[in-house]
């Protein structure tokens, strides 16, 4: 079996797969060390948001997702009362999906190793050491010692990540001040709703349905430096406390204890090692959108790696990694602190600080504000990649916005949909007039001819649009008649 690999990726949690599948689907030789010997049993994340299920449709995998999850039509900002509305979105996905983490990976592992990514478990890395053209990996499998090379490292090892650290790469941000006790177990009177949201005067409860029609999540709030083992009895009268009523929960099959422990790193690249999901940013599971914006991560670097490795672009695209993805990182740092101010605090001026903002989440713009960065609908990457070629622009206000699933009216007469053309994880090139000129690198670039009728919207002002592997609009060839005109 090869040392040598392309890209490296440590972790083998949602995020490192992603990154691996992106990459493998562009042939780039591609392994994953993962320091556990198994994959996770617990549930972790349960909600996958829209836009990232828009991700997993991009390359054609949504199913695989739908058929296993529960959709939620609505999400929750600080557990407030008044629901957001992801409905107001053009997308195919309006809701969240609940769907245990341990599923996902699950997922995420049968597509990686589809593809041909070598997945290594039980690999604790302990040295990172850069080379001349790229970075030696060195620890011990076992009892083993083991040695790797790529050109690439993508450290999506978690909060703790060794490969951040080992990349000298600060993570700087706020210690915990809130703390809370997490139980998943069965409960014998359950309440009637599959989530329940209670904040009052003495503490905060949620408790959401699993999915399985088995086990429930009991979450409150617990003093910041209890120790383990979380004791269920006591989990179980600080909710009955809160919530007015004892929901008997046994059997847990999940105890833990987290935190408002909020960083972001100050950097999400270093030379040939990159950052990813927690590794890059953690945050208090406010909304749950860590593993979401890990997923989002993981397909903007996994595209530009592997267009940089296939010679298809300059290694200078690598640098816009850090520059689109980090204010989304800020972004997430800012919201999920917010609803930690606003779900944490039980005296009387903060019990009517929520009440406020309950209401304000009536005002339409300010529920879809929240919505979108919740549901990541809202990424935008407004500044371009690379200047365009003659005959093309970068349009502001259009450039850089995230492309739904549309309808489209092929030349032919005949009727598809556009992530179908992106399922390759190449460029897509809509074009309702045939280009005079070509796009750089052609060989990257699928071309799909529309019907000059039909096809609204978008196409209204434009001739041809170029669409990024990720789906978001990159630049536009203005119509000629258009253009004439103003």
């Amino acid at each position: 079996m090869s040392n040598e690999f392309d890209v490296l990726v440590v972790g083998a949690g949602p995020v490192g797969l992603w990154v691996a599948c992106e990459l493998a689907l562009a042939k780039v030789s591609v392994a994953v060390l993962e320091r556990r010997a198994e994959p996770v049993t617990q549930s972790r994340a349960l909600a996958i948001q829209g836009r990232t299920l828009e991700v997993f449709a991009l390359r054609g995998l949504a199913d695989r997702f739908l058929s296993r999850g529960h959709p939620i039509p609505k999400g929750h900002y600080a557990g407030l009362g008044t629901p957001l509305d992801f409905s107001v979105f053009d997308t195919r996905f309006p809701f969240m999906l609940f769907l245990p983490q341990a599923t996902t990976e699950a997922l995420l592992e049968e597509r990686a190793l589809e593809l041909g990514v070598d997945i290594r478990r039980g690999h604790l890395v302990e040295t990172a050491e850069p080379c001349a053209d790229g970075v030696v990996l060195e620890g011990r499998n076992d009892k083993a010692s083991f040695r790797f090379s790529a050109r690439y490292v993508v450290g999506a090892d978690g909060a703790r990540s060794f490969t951040r650290r080992a990349a000298g790469i600060d993570f700087a941000g706020h210690p915990a001040h809130h703390a809370f006790m997490l139980a998943e177990a069965v409960l014998d009177a359950p309440p009637p709703q599959p989530v329940l949201t209670v904040v009052n005067e003495i503490g905060a409860l949620f408790v959401v349905s699993c999915g399985n029609g088995v086990h429930h999540r009991v979450v409150v709030d617990a003093p910041v430096s209890a120790a383990e083992p979380i004791p269920l009895a006591e989990l179980a009268a600080t909710a009955a406390r809160i919530g007015g009523t004892d929901f008997r929960p046994r059997d847990p099959i999940w105890l833990t204890r987290f935190t408002d422990e909020t960083r972001l790193a100050e950097r999400y690249r270093k030379g040939r090692i990159f950052l990813a999901g927690d590794a890059a940013h953690i945050h208090a599971p406010m909304g749950g959108q860590g593993l979401n914006v890990g997923i989002q991560d993981a397909v903007n670097l996994g595209w530009k790696l592997a267009s940089v490795l296939r010679g298809a672009a300059s290694e200078a695209l690598l640098d816009t990694y850090e520059r689109e993805r980090r204010p989304v990182g800020e972004v997430l740092r800012r919201n999920t602190l917010a609803q930690v101010a606003l779900f944490c605090k039980f005296d009387p001026s903060a019990l009517a600080l929520r009440d406020a903002f309950d209401d304000f989440l009536h005002v339409a713009g300010v529920n879809r504000q929240l919505a979108a960065e919740g549901s990541g609908f809202g990424v935008a990457y407004p500044d371009p990649l690379f200047l365009p070629d003659p005959g093309w622009e970068h349009r502001n206000g259009v450039s850089g916005q995230r492309l739904p699933d549309m309808d489209l009216v092929l030349k032919d007469g005949s009727r598809t949909t556009l992530y179908r053309f992106l399922e390759d994880g190449r460029w897509v090139r809509l074009q309702r007039v045939p280009d005079r000129e070509t796009v750089s690198n052609e060989e990257w670039v699928t071309s799909v001819n529309l019907a000059p009728e039909g096809n609204d919207g978008l196409f209204a002002n434009f001739a041809s649009v170029l669409v990024r592997p990720d789906g978001y609009l990159a630049h536009v060839r203005p119509d000629e008649i258009s253009s004439f005109r103003g």
